[in-house]
């Protein structure tokens, strides 16, 4: 067995506050256990209002991160706060440094970040865990989950594959390759009408989000689906929509109505069950890189190869 990639990590906050300082501390430790060298940015617990510290600060903590040298630089947490910052970030500085081979991860909020780069530098970023809610849990952080971030790590993942629903089956294999983008719903659409949504034609574009009900789901989809997105895509594919509530006058009303209801207004495919969302188990994906769409019987692979 090769012995672990010691690399260096930053972690910053660019989004909402730390609500609990252990649980990052915690994280951190995990991520040191794991042979890595941590170094945690001098206002990752700001506060102010929810945010971590005010926009001047959270814009310095990005800037810091880009200009640590380190391999990766990770978020704290979501939350909320990066759309406000999109226009002062420095996106030269941010592709200079993923040129030389620094890896941007984060989810959620970071989604922002992460598609206003692509849309700006065209540079890769990376969807994938946050310190707090994936290295940061009580008991165990997630196998799949770690594994996929030390492969990412040490420059070894090559894509990620998962199991579809019986009723999506394909009876004869398919295939395409596109620009894989996309991240958080709620985020995608908010970036509609703005210089940083990616333009991302014949794009493979993968969603998911938390604590929305359905119809708003279906309601950000129905934005991007009437301002031409969803027509520039190759394929959709869907991960973890969860933590909402259903009510009795939804009348049988649900996560998978929304589905139907897309299926019905795009050419393109659409694919659940994507490891990815706000879960324990979630894969890492390049959000910018062009990938191969493989789907044979019930088995679905997004593969890009060694990327360093």
């Amino acid at each position: 067995m090769l012995p672990p990639v010691k690399k260096k990590i930053y972690v910053f906050s660019p989004s909402s506050a730390v609500r609990d300082k252990s649980v990052i501390r915690r994280g951190v430790q995990r991520l040191k256990a794991l042979g890595h060298e941590v170094e945690l940015d001098e206002a990752a617990f700001a506060t102010r209002m929810r945010f971590a510290g005010d926009d001047e600060v959270r814009l310095a903590g990005i800037a810091r991160a880009t200009a640590s040298g380190a391999d990766v630089a990770i978020t704290t947490r979501g939350g909320y706060g990066l759309t406000r910052l999109l226009p002062g970030i420095p996106y030269k500085q941010v592709a200079k440094a993923i040129d030389r081979g620094m890896v941007f991860v984060g989810l959620s909020d970071f989604t922002a970040f992460q598609n206003a780069v692509l849309a700006k530098t065209g540079a890769v970023t990376w969807a994938g865990p946050a310190v707090g809610e994936d290295f940061g849990v009580e008991g165990e952080p997630d196998d799949i989950m770690q594994a996929c971030f030390e492969d990412l790590v040490s420059g070894q993942g090559e894509g990620t594959g998962w199991q579809l629903p019986r009723s999506e089956a394909r009876a004869e294999p398919f295939e395409i390759q596109g620009l894989l983008w996309g991240g958080n719903l709620a985020m995608i659409a908010s970036l509609v009408g703005t210089p940083w949504l990616p333009q991302a034609r014949g794009g493979i574009l993968f969603l998911e989000d938390i604590a929305e009900h359905p119809y708003r789901i279906e309601r950000m989809l129905a934005q991007l689906l009437h301002a031409g997105v969803l027509a520039r895509q190759k394929a959709i594919l869907l991960g973890h929509f969860n933590n909402y509530k259903l009510y009795p006058h939804d009348r049988g009303y649900r996560f998978q109505t929304v589905v139907d209801w897309l299926r019905s207004q795009v050419k393109a495919p659409v694919f659940t069950g994507l490891p990815f969302g706000h879960v324990p188990t979630k894969v890492c994906l390049p959000v910018g890189e062009k990938v191969h769409l493989a789907v044979e019987g019930r088995d679905a692979f997004v593969l890009w190869g060694h990327r360093h």
